[in-house]
């Protein structure tokens, strides 16, 4: 069973179709979705989903982009949204220095805040990380005794030296998607040190499409794709993905308590 650990069918891309998405989602053997939140909206979008499809999962959470745009009360909300049962973790939350779109300490100062919120409820973090990780690393530091239920890493881009710090200090999880398949990206090395037992596919859709298929919007129907660059990297199986992917899924977003 393919399992999508990160994906935004509660983007706008997909408000016209979202059915027959879905319905190609199962027909290409996909069989968990996590939808990620980026603001209150988005949150409340994915919720929605999971409630209508039964293998339909969400998180909630601030972008750091979208940190400029939040409203006061846009974290008590999201708590309340949280207490939902499809709600797997807190995320996708983090920094990111490639376009600033909010000023950075507004980003610094969300993700700080986060961490403490996604510790107080018992939730796992997903990270976006961009062109931060300097700053990243002094913010998961300075709060690594909130850190206790899990740490994913999603469209991981970091080095491999870095995934090796980074299991090591916080136990994280990484996550890949599309762009393992683009040649200027290879991931093979990264995906080499990296612990079998904390990898994860995701699509990102409808950003992040794999080869052959670039520029066109991305779903999860196309996870297949990166499933079997991942299997040619490791040397495995497209079948051993699948089973050590969707174990560490289940374990990560403990999908067997839900």
């Amino acid at each position: 069973m393919l399992s999508d650990a990160h994906a935004h069918l509660n983007d706008k891309a997909f408000d016209n179709d979202i059915m027959s998405v879905y319905e190609d989602c199962l027909n290409k053997g996909v069989g968990i979705i996590v939808n990620s939140a980026w603001d209150r909206a988005s949150s409340e979008k994915a919720l929605e989903l999971a409630e209508k499809y039964d293998n339909m999962y969400f998180t909630v959470g601030i972008h750091p982009h979208n940190a400029i745009e939040a409203k006061e009360n846009d974290l008590y909300a999201l708590i309340e949204l949280s207490r939902h049962n499809k709600c797997v973790a807190w995320g996708e939350v983090g920094l990111d220095y490639h376009y600033d779109f909010s000023p950075r300490d507004m980003q610094k100062g969300f993700f700080g805040d986060q961490i403490a919120i996604a510790n107080e409820l018992s939730l796992p973090l997903v990270l976006h990380l961009r062109e931060a990780y300097q700053d990243a690393n002094e913010i998961l530091d300075k709060n690594i005794d909130k850190l206790n239920n899990g740490v994913l890493l999603h469209c991981y881009s970091g080095s491999m030296e870095l995934a090796r710090d980074y299991y090591n200090k916080f136990g994280c999880y990484y996550s890949f998607g599309g762009a393992i398949t683009f040649n200027k990206n290879n991931k093979k090395s990264v995906l080499e040190v990296i612990s079998k037992d904390r990898l994860l596919l995701e699509t990102d859709c409808p950003y992040m499409t794999p080869v052959p298929f670039r520029g066109e919007r991305n779903t999860p129907a196309l996870l297949g794709l990166v499933r079997d660059r991942m299997a040619c990297d490791l040397g495995l199986t497209a079948v051993e993905v699948e089973n050590l992917t969707y174990q560490n899924i289940q374990r990560f977003y403990r999908l067997g308590e839900k």
